[in-house]
Parts: structure tokens; sequence; C-alpha cells
């Protein structure tokens, strides 16, 4: 099976990051050492959206798999 050519989800979680190291580089830059607890938010929400992405490429993974096997028994 060929993978394909756009992965939405991959490009999600690119997207994601960047958004959040550019609003940790502005926090910086514009709020200098009081943007620590706002940096500090901006890592976190990064994390979570990370961590969501992966669980939803796990679950689509989980259900191809399942429909793959389910169709070998069929075949057999």
């Amino acid at each position: 099976m060929a993978q394909p050519t756009y992965d939405p989800l991959r490009a999600l979680a690119i997207a994601t990051q960047a958004a959040g190291l550019t609003a940790i580089i502005v926090l910086e830059t514009v709020l200098g050492d009081a943007a620590r607890p706002w940096q500090g938010a901006a890592l976190g929400l990064m994390l979570a959206a990370a961590l969501g992405i992966a669980a939803v490429r796990f679950y689509r993974r989980k259900r191809a798999q399942r429909r793959r096997d389910r169709r070998r028994m069929t075949d057999e």
C-alpha cells in the first residue's frame, strides 16, 4: 500500500509546532522576562496539540488495521 503524498495530520502537526515556536519567540521579543508564564502556556498548548494529533493518528492506524484484518478473514 502506497503512502499518500499529502498527510493532513502531519501538516497540522507541523503547523501547530511552527505557530507555537513563533508565539514563544514573539512573546520573548515583546514582553521580555514577563513572557515566561505565557511561553509556558504556549508550550503546554503545543504539547497538547501534539498528543491529540498523535492519538488521532494512532486511532486511524488501528482502525485501518482492523479493516484490513476483517477483509483478510473474509477473503480466506
